[in-house]
């Protein structure tokens, strides 16, 4: 039984209502985004339409704010925010969602204004603004919202969407719009790809930034911006009819060779049952490096092999991925195919392949994460010069899944990175060298043979002969 001290709302309610009311006074007390959200609730009190009320006024002040918001003072800014979603969400949609909608457009245009003053560079803000944007295809789908003013509204976000606020507004909306609504909106985007930005007068060009190119201008900006929400639209457009050649429409015949975008059209073709057309475009797909593929592409090549009935070819392609990069989801979908008995052997020899792959780092990772420790203990020990200690994302996990049954391999991960740290002189890392070199002191205990390797106590008289004056190192190890 939990402590009846404990804070929770069980415990809170035997203080009884006006204590309670006294509390979030004084706790309110200097608080501007804790009397905000009292009076928010305050009002949901008495109506959803005070809620609204409230809410809009709040959203007017938030978009007329005008100082800076960095990571320091974010936090209020979001709660507040939050604040006014949940109110639109569980106070006024559920009794009055025509209301509620309008709302939930009039905050999505506080977007605007406040990336305009705001540093987002978390991510934080704009998730909020996701968020409601998801809110508008719940909301207009209740509202019963006449499908082609719905279009309208969408059209005019698509337009205003400078921030990203409105990614995905198309397939939220979907729902709500219907086959009427979708085929006004197309009508009303395929309007704006036939009106490009009027060029001003050569006088009134405003310069807008320089690049190697020049200056650019104002309506060249402009210009670019309708094209790329034009193009966008029509394809979020035709995802939601599912018009699978309007998709490929939007990009161009040197476009269509991108291996990613090969595989977003091939994705599309094979849900509509094209398969053998999937696969024309996936093969005519042009790559820059073969030795770097698009997961993507790979993905959408063997769902194209399997749909054709193609299992052999799509094997081997399993195989030559993985081959290509280690890829472990590969191998393992590879091996999952093989009959019983051959699974075994084929993953002996995928074992062997990753000890001898050129980077020995991105075989330890592969091994190590597979898990087949006893190959990675054995690369570590064949190839330990070929360990580039600069890699501590990938040796430090090593050293750790290492140091129970493999306590010399473990060691030599450690001093990969001790050795490099000392040498390149990176005084950032000496704490971190330092705990590695005590972790060897632990794991000297359990190693009777270190092969061709120096001992411990030898590694550390040598480390103390070549770089016994990096006391920032020495003193951390002390």
């Amino acid at each position: 039984m939990p402590a009846k001290t404990t804070l929770n709302a069980k415990n809170l309610e035997t203080l009884g209502a006006a204590r309670l009311a006294e509390l979030l006074i004084e706790i309110s007390t200097g608080s501007a985004v804790a009397k905000r959200r009292l009076r928010l609730e305050l009002a949901g009190a008495q109506s959803p339409k005070e809620a609204g009320r409230e809410v809009a006024k709040r959203l007017t002040g938030i978009a007329r704010a005008r100082s800076f918001v960095n990571w320091k003072n974010r936090k209020p800014l979001v709660t507040d925010l939050e604040s006014q979603l949940r109110a639109i969400r569980e106070q006024i949609a559920p009794a009055d969602p025509t209301e509620a909608l309008v709302l939930t457009w009039r905050f999505m245009q506080v977007a605007r204004p406040v990336f305009e003053r705001c540093d987002d560079s978390s991510g934080i803000v704009i998730g909020v603004f996701h968020d409601a944007c998801a809110l508008l295809g719940e909301i207009a789908l209740a509202a019963g919202t006449p499908p082609e003013a719905l279009a309208d509204a969408a059209v005019e976000a698509l337009r205003d969407n400078c921030f990203g606020q409105y990614d995905g507004l198309i397939a939220i909306l979907t729902p709500a719009l219907g086959v009427e609504g979708l085929a006004h909106l197309k009508a009303r985007i395929e309007a704006q790809a036939a009106t490009p930005v009027p060029v001003p007068p050569k006088a009134d060009w405003e310069v807008v930034g320089y690049g190697s190119g020049g200056a650019t201008y104002a309506h060249q900006m402009e210009e670019r911006a309708r094209q790329s929400m034009v193009r966008m639209a029509l394809k979020d457009i035709a995802d939601a009819m599912g018009d699978v050649d309007a998709f490929i429409a939007q990009y161009d015949p040197a476009t269509r060779k991108v291996p990613k975008i090969a595989a977003e059209i091939a994705t599309r073709l094979l849900a509509a049952d094209r398969a053998e057309d999937a696969l024309g475009f996936i093969e005519r797909a042009e790559f820059r490096d073969r030795a770097w593929v698009p997961e993507e592409w790979q993905a959408a090549r063997l769902d194209v092999l399997e749909a054709l009935g193609r299992g052999d070819e799509a094997q081997a392609f399993r195989l030559e991925c993985f081959q290509r990069g280690l890829a472990a989801d590969h191998l393992r979908a590879y091996l999952k195919r093989l009959a019983d008995f051959d699974d075994v052997a084929a993953e002996d020899e995928a074992m062997a392949y990753a000890m001898a792959y050129p980077s020995a780092l991105s075989a330890l990772q592969f091994l190590v994460h597979w898990p087949a420790l006893d190959r990675a203990a054995q690369l570590v020990q064949q190839r330990f010069s070929e360990l580039n200690g600069d890699h501590y994302e990938i040796l430090t996990p090593a050293a750790e899944a290492l140091s129970t049954r493999y306590p010399l391999a473990a060691t030599l991960a450690l001093r990969a990175m001790i050795d490099f740290t000392l040498h390149a002189g990176k005084s950032s890392r000496y704490q971190h060298a330092a705990r590695h070199l005590a972790e060897c002191n632990v794991l000297a205990e359990q190693i009777d043979d270190y092969k061709t390797f120096e001992p411990h106590p030898t590694y550390v008289a040598r480390l103390r002969r070549d770089h016994g004056r990096k006391s920032g190192f020495w003193g951390h190890f002390a």
